[in-house]
C-alpha cells in the first residue's frame, strides 16, 4: 500500500478547495491508498526568515532554525510515496500560506536534503472567482517542484464553472494516481 500525503491550503473548509481535496482523497482511499492529509491554514507556520544572510541552517543542515510545524510536515511529505497539492488560487497564485510553506521547504529541500527529488506529484489550483488565474498558480506550483527535482503526474484546474463535471473527474484523478503509484508509471513525468 502506498502513502499519499494531500497537502492543501484554503482558509475556507467548505469551499471548492476543500471540495476538491475530499473528491482525490476518495478516489486515492478507494483504490487502497494510504492517505495523510495536512491543512496548512490549521498549522502554525511562520514565513522564511531569510538568516545568516539570506542562507541559514537550510543550507548548511537542511533544517530551519524557526520552531513551528514546518519540520513534521516535511518530514510526512519525505516519507511519502506520492504527493497531491492543492491551494485556492489568489491573484493567480498560491495561497499565502500556501508560499510561505512552500518557500521554506524549497530551501531546505534544494539546497541540502533532496528528500523530495523524484517524487511524483498531483497539482490542483481552485478559483472561485474568474478561474483565470488557475493556470499561472498551476505553473508556479509546478515551478517550485522543479526546484527541488520533484515531477508533476499532473496539473489539474478547477473553477466553480467546471465543478460539476471536474470534481467526479478528481474522483477518477485519484484512483488513477494510486494505480501509477502502486504499478509504476507508462511514461516518464
Amino acid at each position: 500500500m502506498k502513502k499519499v500525503t494531500v497537502i492543501w491550503s484554503s482558509p475556507n473548509t467548505e469551499g471548492l478547495t476543500a471540495s476538491a481535496k475530499n473528491q482525490i482523497m476518495k478516489g486515492l482511499e478507494e483504490a487502497g491508498a494510504q492517505v495523510e492529509e495536512i491543512h496548512l491554514n490549521e498549522k502554525k507556520l511562520e514565513h522564511c526568515r531569510a538568516c545568516a544572510n539570506g542562507w541559514g541552517t537550510c543550507n548548511k543542515t537542511g533544517t530551519c532554525v524557526i520552531r513551528d510545524d514546518f519540520s513534521g510536515i516535511y518530514q510526512s511529505l519525505a516519507n511519502a510515496d506520492g504527493i497531491v497539492w492543492i491551494s485556492a488560487v489568489y491573484w493567480s497564485d498560491m495561497t499565502e500560506c500556501f508560499k510561505a510553506f512552500f518557500d521554506r521547504l524549497r530551501r531546505c529541500d534544494a539546497t541540502r536534503n533532496h528528500s523530495l527529488a523524484e517524487k511524483r506529484c498531483m497539482l490542483i489550483a481552485c478559483a472561485g472567482g474568474t478561474g483565470r488565474g488557475t493556470l499561472e498558480c498551476l505553473t508556479q506550483m509546478e515551478r517550485g517542484l522543479t526546484h527541488m527535482g520533484m515531477r508533476a503526474y499532473d496539473r489539474i484546474p478547477v473553477v466553480r464553472f467546471n465543478r460539476e463535471y471536474m470534481l467526479p473527474a478528481l474522483y477518477t484523478a485519484g484512483k488513477a494516481y494510486a494505480a501509477c503509484l502502486e504499478n509504476g508509471f507508462d511514461m516518464y513525468y
